[in-house]
């Protein structure tokens, strides 16, 4: 499984970005996708999840209501829609893929991730 996230860069605080992720080596539209983000000095933390369908998504708190996952199977990327951006969204963004990670938000329950992309934001 191979998965190429792309899409970071500079942004001011309050604009977007939007984050793909592309697939290959899988059978994409059986995957349940997740977008974890990791600053320096923290661990990865869990952002937003899709379903296998795209009927379903997670987010956490802190980018509710800002972010938007989506899902293309057509195309075996997801994507992450960063509107409203903050400083503190600051991180490396990591594409992840799991079989089993139905409900779940842990690093652990991913088994195939992206190499990561630098959103930096400016105050």
């Amino acid at each position: 499984v191979q998965l190429q996230a792309s899409g970071g860069g500079l942004v001011q605080a309050g604009g977007s970005l939007r984050l793909s992720c592309a697939a290959s080596g899988v059978t994409f539209s059986n995957r349940i996708m997740g977008w974890f983000r990791q600053s320096p000095g923290r661990e990865r933390e869990f952002v937003a999840r899709i379903s296998w369908s795209g009927r379903s998504t997670d987010y956490t708190d802190s980018v509710k209501g800002r972010f938007t996952i989506s899902r293309d199977d057509a195309k075996d990327t997801v994507y992450l829609q960063m509107n409203s951006l903050k400083p503190e969204d600051t991180a490396v963004y990591y594409c992840a893929a799991s079989l089993r990670a139905y409900d779940s938000r842990q690093v652990s329950d991913f088994a195939s991730w992206g190499q990561g992309t630098l959103v930096t934001v400016s105050s």
